[in-house]
């Protein structure tokens, strides 16, 4: 008895592979974004742990995070500053662009808040 082949024709593998690299150059394009606004939630979250004592003290902080983590969508004039209690509340939000290819784009709005009870 004879068994017929099994396996991947070339016509597969070359659809397969197009997909991977569309789906790579998604990622590769959206990364850079994402670990921008991770880093600046990170340094919002260690700014409201120290509990600084007035809104100027906290930007003040946070410019100093933002130059050494190269956070550049968020100034420190764009955080939103409150108090819930004893406790500092620092939030954030932004939109960001970022184009794909052509005349194709994606808008990715970001938001975050630290400190609070």
């Amino acid at each position: 008895m004879v068994k017929p082949q099994r396996g991947l024709s070339i016509i597969g593998l070359i659809f397969i592979l197009i997909v991977v690299a569309a789906i790579a150059l998604f990622v590769m394009k959206l990364a850079p974004s994402f670990i921008e606004f991770r880093s600046a939630k990170t340094a919002i979250e260690g700014i409201a742990a120290e509990n600084p004592q007035s809104p100027a003290e906290a930007r003040k902080a946070f410019e100093a995070r933002s130059i050494i983590d190269n956070i550049e969508s968020v100034k420190p004039a764009d955080l939103e500053i409150s108090k819930d209690g004893n406790q500092i509340v620092l939030a954030f939000s932004y939109r960001k662009e970022i184009p794909l290819f052509k005349h194709v784009g994606l808008y990715i709005d970001y938001t975050a808040h630290a400190g609070g009870e």
